[in-house]
């Protein structure tokens, strides 16, 4: 009896494994029910091998650059330690938090808003004392800049570019001939809109690079 429960049991399951890789392979009826998270073939799927922070920074007419993130009447931390611009993946409303910080501060006149993504490897979020246990060389952290929006002080998107985990991803799949190749004898079966511009790596300002970034102005009576 207990063979029979075992090879029964090893049946259903490889069988709902199956079906979950099936759900996911076509993109449907993955949600239909709460079981189905440990059936579908995704999870952990968002974890990487790099922790990024974002950076709100305007720029004002004078062409100096002032930090937005975090305001100086305090930052919103609705889930730990980092502010809330940091939760939004795809950086669809960030933009528009550095336009509210403005609304309610004093500064000069501003001509565009930009988020800063800054990117490191995680491991170097160890404490000294591990690291020194762990791993023989210096902490040395290796930190990577990219745009990923420009929006005007209207609220007007001039700029939106991908991560910089895509923009490496791309990079990588141009490097490879044979995938070169491929995609030129090629047609592609699901067409992929919105899909963000390749853009620039870093911040490119309109006249001189600063020195440093300044703090937006104290918070106005309103």
């Amino acid at each position: 009896m207990k063979r029979l429960l075992s090879v029964a049991f090893v049946i259903i399951y490889v069988v709902g494994l199956a079906y979950g890789n099936l759900c996911h392979l076509v993109q449907e009826g993955k949600s239909t029910h709460p079981i189905m998270y440990f059936l579908v073939w995704d999870m952990f799927c968002g974890w990487t091998a790099y922790d990024s922070r974002f950076h709100v920074v305007a720029e004002g007419e004078s062409g100096k650059y002032y930090e937005l993130t975090p305001p100086p009447y305090g930052e919103f931390k609705p889930f730990g330690y980092i502010g809330r611009e940091n939760y939004d993946q795809f950086q669809s409303h960030t933009g528009p938090l550095g336009l509210n910080v403005l609304r309610h501060t004093r500064h000069e006149p501003m001509t565009r808003v930009v988020v800063i993504e800054e990117c490191w490897a995680k491991k170097y979020n160890m404490t000294d004392a591990v690291w020194q246990a762990r791993y023989d060389d210096p902490k040395d952290i290796t930190r990577y800049y990219r745009q990923r929006v420009a929006v005007l002080p209207d609220g007007t998107v001039t700029s939106y570019n991908s991560s910089w985990l895509q923009y490496q991803f791309a990079q990588m799949k141009m490097d490879n001939p044979r995938l070169i190749e491929d995609q030129n004898r090629s047609r592609t079966l699901f067409v992929m809109d919105n899909i963000a511009q390749p853009g620039r790596s870093i911040l490119e300002p309109r006249g001189a690079a600063p020195a440093s970034y300044l703090p937006a102005a104290a918070p106005s009576g309103n």
